[in-house]
């Protein structure tokens, strides 16, 4: 028990197993005769699943605490930038009934709450319009920086959409050259245990037996450690998020120099969803929806008469599509004797909100900082790892259910069962309860570091027509804030004006990363 952590073995590849693996290298010197060693270990047989193409703010300080310099990973990667999602055809079936969930926060949030001003402005203005200037660039497609900004530095807060294939060679690159991770190709064909059950070693085709103190499992949705040799079950989320399959497909653009959109664009459907990623080089475009709520044929034909009106009629009908089975839902416990799971083998459910790859990096980021130095007290991290994302993933629940739940659409069963009471969690219906009479704000969140902040809230309640009334009584607060909302929204919208006469358009930013590179802070 008192064993001494010298060896992190991590199997599987793809963006989980290598950031994870980028994450504790950077902060626990492989390389160095006194740090950690980390070995990954790589099927050459098993392909990066590909989905996960959008990222959250939070891994532009991944990678720059990795080492990674911006550029770089734009020009490997086919990287383009992201500053949040627009959705539309989700309130109603209108595709021109749409808002966005940018990633800036509203006009002042951390002072004002804007959310209870707006109220009366309702029918004049978007909420997203009145209280985000973000949302004004998004509609012209504009970059979120210039090339003088530096790297990782923004004008407007972002994230990025890049290629999920290209992003793990890149990262495969960086930590075997530049932080000491040791990559090993091999099939695992059995795992050998220690008496009280601890995973003792990994054994391989081409590498024989691979022994450490922490498994760190990032073999996908099969969970070889976790699930199958430790047994630890999934929960099943299907009850609440009923999608369960993707129809994927990489669209090309009309030409080269065409602009891009600089957020993620999903569309909902009579049975699910369809999201719109742009790279520099393609578009990636996939439909989410419940085989329970339509056929396969049916649903082919939706992603393939979007596609058509965006390309030509003979590519749509041509084009092969990639069916994506899963089974939403998360383990039990994350964190079992002496192994975690991270991305995949962990949980996974449909990418609205891209919080796939946010939890890869959060679980590396928790494991990196509370590494356990021995045996003795890895019981201690476990179960504060399993606390902590248990919470999580109830918060990304309730996040993702909002979406359906406030939908005024009537066309299909699916929208219907979407709010049908007994799938609402009811943390989630004492919420929208509450905010019928004070808009979210900071006391929301009862978690530090909660995944959604209550300004996430605020973009998709009011985005989707949610009503707050006011106060039957006066407060001062809100009577200042009365006082002040005017002059709020005219400050919104003069940084739009002002940033949008200085942002180069998505396009024009690529291009010239690729020209000259950002500079180094």
């Amino acid at each position: 028990m008192n064993q001494l952590v010298k060896h992190i073995v991590i199997l599987g590849g793809g963006s989980a197993g290598w950031l994870t693996a980028g994450v504790l290298a950077a902060e626990h010197m492989p390389s160095d005769t006194n740090g950690i060693k980390i070995t990954l270990v790589e099927s050459p047989d098993i392909k990066t699943v590909g989905v996960g193409e959008g990222t959250w703010p939070s891994m532009r300080t991944t990678l720059q605490k990795m080492g990674v310099s911006e550029t770089d990973f734009i020009r490997c990667c086919d990287a383009a930038f992201k500053q949040g999602s627009k959705f539309a055809a989700w309130h109603t079936a209108d595709v021109e009934d749409a808002y966005y969930h940018p990633f800036s926060l509203p006009t002042e949030f951390t002072q004002h709450n804007l959310a209870m001003a707006w109220q009366q402005y309702r029918e004049r203005v978007r909420f997203d319009h009145a209280v985000s200037f973000q949302s004004h660039i998004c509609d012209r497609n504009l970059a979120p920086k210039q090339i003088a900004t530096p790297e990782y530095a923004y004008v407007a807060n972002y994230g990025y959409h890049l290629d999920a294939a290209k992003f793990a060679a890149f990262l495969t690159q960086h930590c075997t050259e530049k932080l000491g991770v040791k990559h090993i190709q091999a099939n695992v064909l059995d795992v050998k245990s220690h008496t009280n059950g601890d995973i003792a070693s990994l054994v391989t085709d081409a590498a024989g037996e691979i022994s450490g103190e922490l498994f760190i499992d990032c073999s996908g949705s099969r969970a070889r450690l976790l699930g199958e040799h430790l047994g630890i079950e999934n929960i099943s989320l299907q009850h609440y998020l009923f999608n369960n399959t993707a129809l994927a497909v990489h669209v090309p653009y009309h030409s080269e120099d065409e602009n891009f959109a600089s957020h993620t664009l999903s569309t909902a459907q009579r049975a699910g969803w369809i999201w719109d990623i742009a790279l520099p080089s393609r578009r990636g475009c996939g439909y989410v929806f419940s085989d329970e709520h339509t056929s396969l044929d049916d649903a082919e034909q939706t992603i393939r008469n979007y596609v058509a009106q965006s390309s030509s009629l003979d590519f749509a009908k041509h084009v092969d599509l990639k069916q994506i089975k899963f089974n939403p839902g998360h383990k039990r416990k994350f964190w079992q004797n002496n192994c975690v799971a991270v991305g995949m083998a962990a949980g996974f459910i449909e990418p609205l909100e891209a919080s796939a790859l946010v939890l890869v990096e959060l679980s590396a980021q928790m494991i990196s900082e509370q590494l356990p130095q021995n045996r003795q007290v890895m019981d201690i991290v476990a179960e504060r790892f399993n606390d902590k994302f248990s919470a999580r993933w109830q918060q990304i629940i309730d996040f993702l259910k909002v979406h359906y739940v406030l939908s005024k659409r009537d066309d299909s069963a699916y929208w219907l069962d979407n709010r049908d009471e007994s799938t609402i969690p009811q943390s989630l219906q004492d919420n929208l309860n509450l905010w019928r009479y004070q808009a979210p704000w900071h006391f929301d969140a009862i978690h530090t570091e909660s995944l959604f902040s209550s300004a996430s809230y605020q973009y998709v309640l009011y985005g989707m027509g949610f009503e707050t009334v006011s106060r039957t009584h006066k407060t001062q607060t809100q009577t200042k804030l009365m006082q002040q909302a005017e002059r709020l929204f005219a400050e919104t919208i003069q940084k739009s004006n002002q940033v949008i006469s200085q942002l180069p358009s998505n396009r024009q930013l690529n291009l010239k990363v690729q020209q000259y590179g950002f500079q180094k802070i």
